[in-house]
């Protein structure tokens, strides 16, 4: 099992992972299915399924679609343009993908929010179909965002999900157990085995210079979430607050009046900045997701800024160690909310984010597995019920919590050496368990929990 470091943070667009990188990742590949086509085709549609459909709207599934069969992509997402393409699409009902030509698309008619049952696949499932000039369906295609912004086709899923034609890694761990077998066996740590995972898949620059621009992306976005105030999109009127509480955590440094606990307010700010970015559409980094952005870059911004001897030299080990732990969940359970709720999202990025903080500060694979279990075990039974759909409650501020527990998981990892009741591996198969257990109506549906004991309107 090979998941890469890339695979597990990827540079998109808010708020979704799931629901909007994951649908433009499906659209981008949807047009290449076209080209490749003997046939042309003269006009689009699209149905949303499940989740999809459900929550939608409110984390602007439809705009994913209309502009990934526009031929937008999340890497290059550039807002304002889009912005203006959309207006156009709306108004002139075509789409001109490069290589395609103009097609017939007018999202009011040919874009459909399918409320029945989900697909088989997967609870977020689409359909792309292409036409002939009298919109007869002459090609279709069904895809599954099965969260982190990772997509499968319907083909793809039923062939399962460890399929893996890369080269060969040398240390293939399929579980925590197995992987730190390995570490013992080599006498490596989990951020070496997993660079050298890496450089079997990566020339060495391109590593080095990709996890140096997931940092880059993930403290930009930071910056400007703390730099940032107003009120969120859609309709909600969610303050943002991470600019307000920042301000208020520097005008009191230094003054010696504040509690020690007050480091907690620091943690979240950190968080909540990017999950402020991340529901208003900015440019933020899955770890794992969307939804749970702000939980590992929160907890690496708290080290450097808060913790003696932290470095960014040490940044590259800290999100090796993170993705191992993360593909691991992925692999054996879910980072997605609409399979397992939101245990598999900040759950996860709580998890990831405790071993690569306990691994900086200098644990041992032991101590890692420990922390991430720990982190993990207390999300357990976590609902996704975003209010309105939308990802702001309780998502902002349950980044925060996350990253508050993240850190403590760590710590306590740290003051044993190791040895525990409750492995990682029976943390991650009892959040799969959970998750399957877990009715619909808190699966990032907005169909129970917050979402309909909040007035939304």
């Amino acid at each position: 099992m090979f998941l890469s470091v890339f695979d597990m943070f990827k540079i998109g667009v808010g708020p979704s992972s799931s629901h909007t990188i994951g649908p433009m990742v499906a659209a981008a590949r949807f047009l290449d299915h076209l080209r490749a086509l003997p046939f042309g085709v003269a006009g689009l549609r699209a149905s949303l399924h499940g989740s999809l459909a459900f929550t939608g709207v409110g984390h602007a599934t439809d705009r994913a679609v209309i502009l990934g069969l526009a031929g937008f992509v999340a890497e290059t997402y550039d807002a304002e343009r889009a912005e203006a393409e959309l207006a156009r699409i709306h108004a002139e009902g075509t789409v001109s993908p490069d290589g395609l030509g103009t097609l017939q698309f007018v999202p009011q008619e040919h874009l459909v929010f399918d409320y029945g049952p989900p697909l088989p696949g997967h609870a977020n499932g689409l359909i792309l179909r292409g036409t002939d000039a009298q919109g007869d369906v002459i090609t279709e295609v069904t895809y599954y965002s099965i969260g982190g912004g990772f997509v499968l086709t319907e083909a793809e899923l039923a062939q399962g999900r460890d399929t893996d034609d890369g080269p060969p890694v040398p240390f293939p761990f399929h579980s925590a157990d197995e992987m730190l077998r390995m570490a013992r066996d080599s006498g490596l740590t989990i951020a070496q085995m997993k660079r050298r995972n890496e450089r079997a898949r990566h020339p060495r620059r391109d590593l080095d210079k990709g996890l140096a621009r997931i940092w880059q992306v993930m403290t930009d976005c930071i910056d400007r979430g703390l730099a940032s105030d107003g009120i969120l999109p859609g309709g909600l009127n969610v303050r943002r607050r991470a600019k307000g509480i920042h301000e208020k955590l520097l005008a009191e440094r230094g003054l010696n009046l504040t509690p020690p606990h007050t480091i907690n307010d620091w943690m979240s700010t950190y968080a909540m900045a990017v999950n402020e970015e991340n529901a208003a559409g900015g440019q933020v980094v899955t770890a794992p997701t969307n939804g749970a952005a702000g939980v590992v870059p929160a907890t690496i911004r708290y080290w450097l800024d808060h913790v003696p001897g932290a470095s960014t030299a040490r940044i590259p080990d800290f999100l090796l160690t993170a993705a191992a732990i993360g593909g691991l969940v992925k692999f054996n359970a879910s980072i997605s909310g609409a399979e397992a709720g939101c245990q598999a999202e900040v759950g996860s990025a709580a998890a990831m984010a405790a071993a690569g903080l306990c691994a900086v500060l200098g644990g041992t694979p032991e101590q890692i597995e420990n922390a991430a279990e720990i982190a993990l075990e207390h999300h357990l039974g976590m609902t996704c019920d975003p209010v309105k759909g939308l990802v702001q409650v309780p998502c902002i501020e349950r980044n925060g919590l996350g990253a508050i527990k993240a850190v403590s998981a760590a710590s306590l990892a740290l003051r044993g050496d190791g040895q525990h009741l409750v492995s990682l591996d029976v943390a991650i198969e009892t959040m799969r368990q959970t998750g399957a257990d877990m009715s619909e109506k808190y699966k990032e549906t907005a169909l129970g929990g917050l979402a309909v004991n909040v007035p939304n309107c």
